[in-house]
């Protein structure tokens, strides 16, 4: 076990402490990958044989760390290799870290539900389900040739690998200043998904107005929703092309949302990240000669000028991106 993927218990509006946190995990070893808004992966391999500890121990220390200097808990997974660690994260707790020893992959994944494996989306699983593939032990044990017939040769040559715990992942270097978070709470679990859609029409009109500010374009939007019982669902989508424009971030945002299919879901609070920012002078604007959306781009541009001349509050967020 040499990656761990570690979750800290931030509580609501309080990222600006995960660069803190990335640097605790810094003291261990330099390949760490920042996950926002609270999350990490790590990669241990020289810490282990630097301290003398395996990564399970090491855990502990990063753990008694977090909660000593900064009264931040945190949930850990720890696996061989990257989709194995974010895997066992779901399976943790506070103060117990959920390791997957090196030769047991194939019995920790067996149980689980397709859908449970990175990368399997909601069509893919329910096609593998119609035939019966509902569970990865079933998956790692289907023939390759009908793997590759249901879903392609690509796919399927990787979903059997995955599988069998063939974990290929890499921790990569990077850091939180490459992308933009908006968080919106809600004061109690909330069933309605109007709600919701209000909540994420407010946080793609932050993040539009916060992007436009720095003048930087986002490549790709990643959603979150956390949910009552403390578990949460983690989506991304590349958009079509690098905007800053908030009716464009709200269009992804609501895809992703639906994408989800909640039925009845008690959601804590939904989150929007703009990942892969470029300044905005080197994107490329398809022009489409639609009124509407030139009428909306100005219309932005004025609120902009506002908010700079009179502050934030002048134009509340998401009001100019229904």
């Amino acid at each position: 076990m040499t990656i761990l993927c570690v979750r800290f218990q931030l509580p609501p509006m309080y990222e600006a402490a995960l660069p803190e946190l990335l640097g605790l995990l810094e003291e261990f070893t330099p390949v760490v990958e920042a996950l926002p808004p609270d999350g990490a992966l790590a990669d241990l391999r020289g810490a282990e044989r630097y301290f003398g500890r395996d990564a399970v121990e090491l855990a502990s220390v990063i753990r008694v760390r977090a909660l000593a200097r900064y009264g931040v808990d945190c949930v850990i997974g720890a696996g061989p290799g990257t989709m194995l660690a974010r895997m066992a994260l779901r399976d943790a707790r506070p103060g117990l870290t959920r390791a997957v020893p090196e030769g047991e992959e194939r019995e920790f994944l067996a149980g689980k539900p397709v859908a449970a494996l990175p990368g399997v989306g909601t069509a893919t699983a329910r096609t593998l389900c119609e035939y019966g593939l509902d569970t990865l032990g079933r998956v790692a044990a289907a023939p390759l040739s009908t793997l590759q017939r249901l879903v392609g040769a690509k796919t399927g040559r990787e979903l059997r690998e995955r599988a069998n715990g063939v974990d290929r992942g890499r921790v990569g270097p990077n850091g939180v200043s490459r992308s933009l978070a908006a968080d919106r709470p809600f004061d109690r679990d909330e069933l309605d998904p109007d709600r919701h859609r209000r909540a994420l029409l407010s946080a793609a009109g932050e993040l539009g107005a916060r992007l436009r500010a720095v003048d930087k374009v986002c490549r790709t939007l990643t959603l979150t929703v956390r949910y009552a019982d403390r578990s949460a669902t983690t989506r991304s989508r590349t958009l079509k092309e690098p905007t800053a424009h908030s009716a464009a971030l709200t269009r992804a945002a609501y895809d992703l949302y639906e994408a989800l299919g909640l039925q009845r879901a008690r959601v804590r609070s939904v989150a929007l990240r703009a990942e892969g920012l470029t300044p905005a002078e080197q994107a490329s604007h398809q022009l489409t000669f639609d009124p509407v959306d030139e009428k909306v781009r100005r219309i932005e541009e004025v609120a902009d000028r506002a908010r700079a001349k009179f502050g934030p509050r002048a134009v509340m967020p998401g009001s100019l991106a229904a």
